[in-house]
């Protein structure tokens, strides 16, 4: 443990660090994107794909090797044990600070398979991040603006359609696809912007969870409702703070839920149908916004007043 070094060392380490970290993965990926992009067998892709897998794995292990090697953090982690890497899973997520996907790949990395993101097409063609992204088969997808279906309503349906067929490899390669549902990171702004209900988190978007049930629910074997909390650094960025040794808790609690059945037809047509499944996702964020007030007691942090949470819907 190094974090008896001043902050700003510890800054310049990390950074250091973890920079090799990702270009030397990110770098191994993109190879092998590029050999993916000239096999002509599926199985080869396959293999090719699963061998990604693993150097993102390796990239979320030495991630939490430099965690370990910098700071002295007290993990608290719940709801592990029931979880299986050959499973099927859609994960939302509360979302803090851009550390948060570290903490969350590598906390999940032996439990679930590798998280994946719905990406916008636009970003297949951003040098280095779209091969990589592509070679991990990250689904992008292509959304219609609210113009063009206007000026051609045939698009309708299209973006449902092209995301579906995105996905159909993952029929047979058990998957994790993530959703961070508040649509952006926690700050304070945000949260009087809003006038959010709840005491922790922005206000949730149904939009996102019922895109990826309508492109493939049937494939999801469970929902994960995965909450993360820096309990003493709750108003700060998380990412910089560990990068200064200053992080001490991380706490992540994981809540494996049924997969809630959406009509396609009836979302994208009936507003008192979306209205109906964002009141479940509303109930979620209640009861996620309860936990982390409790896991602040837990943790001696400073506490929010009580709101009439009751009135989100």
């Amino acid at each position: 443990m190094l974090n008896f070094l001043p902050g700003s060392l510890l800054y310049f380490m990390s950074t250091t660090l973890l920079i090799i970290n990702t270009v030397l993965w990110a770098s191994l990926i993109s190879i092998g994107g590029i050999i993916k992009l000239v096999v002509p067998f599926t199985a080869g892709r396959n293999a090719l794909t699963h061998l990604m897998n693993r150097f993102m794995w390796a990239w979320a292990t030495c991630n939490g090797g430099i965690l370990h090697l910098l700071a002295d953090i007290e993990w608290d982690i719940e709801g592990l044990e029931n979880l299986d890497k050959k499973s099927w899973y859609l994960l939302i997520s509360n979302h803090l600070s851009g550390f948060d996907i570290a903490a969350q790949t590598y906390v999940l990395r032996n439990h679930i398979p590798m998280l994946k993101f719905f990406l916008k097409r636009e970003l297949m063609y951003v040098p280095f991040l779209g091969l990589g992204c592509w070679a991990l088969d990250m689904p992008f997808m292509s959304r219609t603006s609210p113009a063009k279906l206007k000026k051609n309503p045939k698009l309708k349906g299209k973006d449902l359609e092209s995301t579906r067929k995105a996905c159909e490899k993952f029929r047979f390669m058990p998957t994790s696809i993530i959703n961070y549902v508040e649509g952006s990171r926690f700050t304070e702004e945000k949260h009087r912007r809003q006038d959010s209900p709840y005491r922790y988190l922005l206000r949730p978007k149904a939009g996102g969870i019922a895109f990826a049930l309508s492109a493939m629910g049937e494939q999801f074997t469970n929902v994960l409702n995965v909450t993360v909390l820096y309990p003493e650094v709750f108003k700060k960025d998380a990412l910089y703070e560990v990068m200064h040794g200053r992080l001490k808790k991380i706490v992540v609690r994981v809540k494996v839920l049924p997969v809630p059945e959406v009509d396609n037809k009836r979302y994208f047509s009936e507003s008192s149908y979306r209205v109906e499944f964002q009141r479940w996702l509303n109930q979620l964020w209640l009861e996620k916004d309860e936990e982390i007030h409790q896991l602040m007691i837990k943790h001696g942090a400073p506490t929010e007043p009580v709101k009439e949470i009751e009135t989100a819907n």
